[in-house]
């Protein structure tokens, strides 16, 4: 009679290496242990009570565009960027001109913002308002849109503080020019412009990141080719861009990052390792010497580019916020003011007493 073994071994062998590979592609836990204080009157948890399905609204209707479009990931990014770096995080970027003036939109650093990005805040608005009515600020909601935008097109994840309160006015031109480094800038220039808003030379170069997904205009790089040739861009892409803007007054766009353009990644640092950068104020970032280290530990891993991405957007989050019931509003339209004493006021004012009661 043959006796049959039985040799689990091989089955044992499968299910190692199964589990080996899926705890590999389980994305690690986001520690919290980098990111930055935060500003008085802002909390993790500031509309918990008051909106608690907030950022489940905000996540839905990002992803509903995304999916559509995924490129105006970027422009939410962008948007982002340039209300908090012109008066602070207010959501003034939004408001529409009045009869004291053009709105900070109209100032030459803000004709490219796409006309999408501000549809998609003002629908976000929309839906929370529905659930959450006179509750949440503008500034909050950009902020949110922000972060989930860089998750949708494949970056990290980061937590957001939230009680921003939104602006009661809007720059002016002059104001907005002086705030926002334009993309011919050195490095000179950035440096001390960062530095202003209290972010450092590795926020620099990590929010400098966020050319990793993103267009550009000629008339923005324009620089590097007329003349005469910028000697610093690689050639191959020099004849690329040439292809793109064969004149100094044309009007097309390319993408920021040629290898890897919708998806939020590291990819951006590896052009300009290889000198591909679009515009001087990015390969500026390779003529310091301090900035030029971070560059390449970004483009070497992409991991610690989003540790640092995190706490740097995080940062710039909190230039210049209004919080508590002395600053700004709660606007009900995100692109206009409320009426001097409306209801929406007057609401937006009890729940923000409420609000820091829970803090």
């Amino acid at each position: 009679m043959r006796k049959f073994v039985i040799s689990f071994a091989p089955v044992l062998y499968i299910w190692f290496l199964s589990l080996t590979v899926t705890m590999s592609t389980v994305s690690p836990a986001i520690s919290h242990d980098d990111e930055p204080p935060l500003v008085k009157g802002l909390s993790w948890s500031f509309y918990r009570k008051s909106c608690p399905d907030l950022k489940s609204i905000v996540k839905k209707r990002i992803d509903f565009f995304l999916s559509k479009d995924i490129t105006q990931a970027a422009g939410i990014l962008r948007l982002h960027f340039h209300d908090c770096f012109v008066q602070g995080c207010d959501a003034s970027i939004l408001l529409d001109g009045s009869a004291s003036g053009p709105s900070e939109q109209s100032a030459p650093p803000n004709l490219s913002l796409r006309a999408q990005a501000f549809k998609i805040i003002n629908d976000i608005k929309e839906n929370v308002e529905a659930i959450c009515p006179n509750t949440v600020s503008c500034a909050d909601i950009t902020t949110l849109a922000a972060r989930e935008s860089v998750k949708k097109a494949g970056g990290p994840s980061y937590r957001v503080p939230l009680g921003r309160r939104d602006g009661l006015s809007f720059a002016f031109k002059n104001v907005t020019v002086a705030n926002l480094p334009a993309p011919t800038s050195n490095i000179t220039t950035l440096i001390n412009a960062f530095s202003k808003k209290s972010l450092d030379k590795t926020d620099l170069v990590a929010l400098s990141g966020g050319h990793t997904i993103g267009i550009g205009h000629c008339s923005s790089f324009s620089n590097r080719l007329y003349p005469t040739q910028d000697m610093s861009v690689e050639e191959s892409f020099a004849q690329r861009l040439y292809k793109i803007c064969p004149t100094n007054t044309t009007n097309s766009t390319t993408v920021l990052d040629i290898r890897s353009p919708n998806v939020f990644d590291n990819k951006y640092f590896v052009d300009l390792v290889e000198r591909q950068a679009l515009f001087t104020s990015d390969h500026s970032l390779l003529s310091n010497s301090k900035t030029k280290k971070i560059v390449h530990s970004f483009a070497n891993n992409q991991t610690l580019f989003f540790q640092k991405f995190r706490r740097a957007i995080i940062k710039m989050g909190q230039v210049g916020v209004l919080t508590g019931k002395l600053q700004g509003e709660i606007r009900s339209n995100c692109s206009a003011l409320n009426p001097p004493t409306s209801y929406a006021s007057t609401l937006s004012t009890l729940v923000d007493d409420a609000q820091i009661l829970e803090l």
